[in-house]
């Protein structure tokens, strides 16, 4: 137990305060760089800090998640799934501080946060654990489809990676359906759409 402790405090440590790495190319890198405004630039960097926090709440979720998972092939699918978010940390990360931006200055407190709610949502159950996973990924999907909205449209570089992360996320929602994630009653999923809200509307600014 004493390792497995230390295995996961190295691993919260390491997402919110080291440079994630990447095996895949990042999306969109060979692409020229887009001539941006002022104001292009920082509000795709705030949309791209926007996402990054999304992802290091989504390692500290599959981490509370796995961690609390009874089923050996479920807890491998959250570690998959958790493996490629990280490539999503390093390439938003990467994207942040081409655009002249900065991570977030609440990173420790969303992980927190996400690891508690992980973590609770565990002791449901797998199946609710995984429906909670599954509705957690449909609405970052939602955003990522309104950033490509609102993000320049001659920005091609940070809209090839908003386009990836888009497309990984409807994999990793179809893979907990898949492993039989319960549908989550409706004021759960408000619940979850209201913090989601509070978590972006804050993270643009700091």
């Amino acid at each position: 137990m004493i390792d497995n402790a230390i295995i996961e405090f190295d691993r919260a440590l390491r997402t919110v305060f080291a440079p994630a790495l990447s095996v895949r190319p990042v999306p969109g890198e060979g692409l020229p760089d887009a001539e941006l405004s002022e104001e292009e630039r920082r509000h795709a960097a705030a949309l791209m800090r926007i996402n990054h926090v999304g992802e290091i709440c989504a390692q500290a979720l599959y981490q509370g998640q796995a961690l609390m998972s009874q089923d050996p092939s479920i807890r491998d699918a959250l570690r998959q799934a958790s493996h490629e978010e990280t490539e999503h940390l390093a390439w938003t990360e990467r994207r942040i501080a081409e655009l002249g931006g900065r991570k977030s200055l609440l990173n420790p407190l969303w992980y927190g946060g996400a690891l508690a709610v992980g973590l609770l949502a565990g002791r449901f159950g797998d199946r609710w654990n995984l429906g909670f996973l599954a509705e957690t990924e449909r609405q970052v999907e939602h955003h990522l489809k309104d950033h490509l909205g609102t993000l320049p449209g001659h920005d091609q570089k940070s809209r090839a990676i908003v386009e990836q992360m888009k497309s990984d996320e409807i994999e990793h929602a179809q893979t907990a359906v898949s492993l039989g994630a319960h549908e989550l009653p409706a004021p759960i999923k408000g619940a979850m759409k209201l913090a989601s809200k509070v978590m972006t509307t804050l993270t643009y600014r700091v």
